[in-house]
């Protein structure tokens, strides 16, 4: 078979019961993680405004049943699917899977809760959905080859996120083997997303993951009335993963399929800012926390990344270290580097330093270097130091940032992560919905389970 109907026939045929226990568990940590983001970037982020106005504009807010989490409404499906992803992705607080260097819950989980809001679908059937989701969006960022598709200028998280939106939602939605292929084959067309959004810290990248949730339900329905999507979309001649990247390699797409399972592979970020400053934070807390520095003894600090990592967070490096917008901080490590040591962490409420002289200034102390050694490694995310402070120098390397698989936060962690995201905003319903999702891998219908 081809690889195009080798994952369209394990979306559909995977049986919800025949998942090993701790991969569902999994996938329903990763979507709490991601439902705490929304709630707070529904509320919160400056990008909320323009893309609830755009709805109401164009005559898309009608009610639905639909649930959007941080909203006091519902929503038709398409339309809450694009919002929870959008909210999902917007404080860049949302989880990644290293290898593909991809956030797979914001496309997939607000494409699978649509659909099972839509079709009355268990607890456990949503969260098997979802699952199928990651293993074929993580897979084909594999096949991409991070690396070259980044050097094309392309986002995975919102090109490959869309066929796992697809694959989630048509699952849901019953698709058979054939109509998931046609799924695939409208996603192939739809798939799209942009890395421009880091010249002038742009909301794209927000939108577009958001919008790739709404694409792949739309893929999914479209094939489920009948429509004819084009074959072989991902492995064809003018397909997927030929069209996206000049170093792909369809062979990686079905490796180990339905025995080696991507979902236990994703991470949850500690820090609201793109993946690749979080190793460098994490080492930068530990030499301040285990020499006792303040900031007035650091003297220059070097960061030495993966070339991905200097595309997206390290150059051009003067206008990293002047971050002046919330996008602009997720994405320069000078930036969070200046938090960190400002303020011996890094949340979301932190960003209240952008333009701060203060920032400003330890933001002018740290190079951002392409280190070699970090290249051709497992993991792209890990970073090393050199730190100049009191006079002497410490060297530090970090093979991975904190949060992934073997990292994984306790049970515990992660409620706090989302009492400090989610409780602002929902108050005296926070341990509520905490209850609400603890329960949901045994609820017996999603219609109307979140209220």
């Amino acid at each position: 078979m081809s690889v195009t109907r080798t994952l369209a026939t394990f979306a559909v045929e995977t049986k919800t019961e025949s998942l090993p226990p701790e991969v569902p568990a999994r996938a329903l940590a990763l979507a709490s993680d991601l439902i705490g983001s929304i709630i707070r970037a529904a509320n919160e982020s400056d990008s909320t405004p323009s893309v609830l106005k755009m709805l109401a504009r164009m005559g898309l807010d009608a009610p639905g049943e639909c649930s959007v989490f941080g909203l006091s409404r519902r929503y038709a499906p398409a339309a809450a699917a694009l919002l929870n992803g959008t909210f999902g992705h917007s404080l860049d607080f949302d989880d990644t899977h290293s290898d593909s260097s991809l956030h797979p819950s914001a496309p997939v989980v607000p494409a699978a809760l649509a659909a099972a809001e839509m079709t009355g679908a268990s607890g456990a059937d949503f969260l098997a959905a979802v699952v199928v989701g990651f293993e074929i969006c993580c897979r084909l960022g594999n096949a991409l080859d991070p690396t070259a598709h980044y050097a094309r200028g392309f986002h995975p998280t919102a090109t490959a996120g869309t066929f796992g939106a697809a694959a989630a939602a048509g699952r849901l939605l019953g698709l058979t083997v054939d109509q998931m292929c046609s799924a695939f084959g409208v996603a192939a067309s739809q798939a799209s997303g942009s890395l421009q959004f880091l010249v002038n810290g742009a909301w794209n990248k927000r939108y577009q993951v958001g919008e790739s949730a709404m694409k792949g339900l739309i893929a999914a329905t479209l094939a489920l009335e009948g429509f004819h999507g084009s074959a072989d979309a991902i492995d064809g001649k003018h397909g997927f993963l030929r069209g996206y990247s000049d170093g792909a390699d369809p062979a990686k797409a079905i490796a180990g399929l339905g025995e080696i399972w991507e979902t236990m592979k994703i991470g949850v970020k500690p820090f609201p800012a793109c993946r690749y400053t979080h190793a460098a934070v994490d080492g930068l807390l530990v030499l301040k926390r285990e020499h006792g520095w303040t900031v007035a003894d650091i003297e220059s600090i070097t960061v030495g990344l993966h070339r991905n990592g200097i595309t997206l967070v390290g150059a051009p490096l003067a206008e990293k270290r002047r971050a002046r917008s919330v996008v602009e901080g997720q994405f320069s490590m000078p930036f969070a580097a200046a938090v960190a040591l400002t303020r011996d962490r890094f949340g979301w409420d932190d960003y209240d330093l952008l333009g701060k002289p203060q920032i400003d200034e330890l933001a002018d102390k740290v190079d951002v270097i392409c280190d070699e050694s970090l290249e051709g490694l497992r993991h792209p995310f890990g970073a090393t130091l050199k730190v100049r402070a009191r006079g002497q120098e410490y060297d530090l390397r970090i093979a991975d940032p904190s949060g992934e698989p073997e990292t994984f936060p306790s049970p515990e962690a992660s409620i706090e992560k989302f009492r400090a995201l989610a409780g602002p905003c929902l108050n005296a319903r926070t341990e509520p919905m905490l209850d609400r999702l603890a329960a949901l891998g045994r609820a017996e219908s999603l219609k109307g389970y979140f209220g």
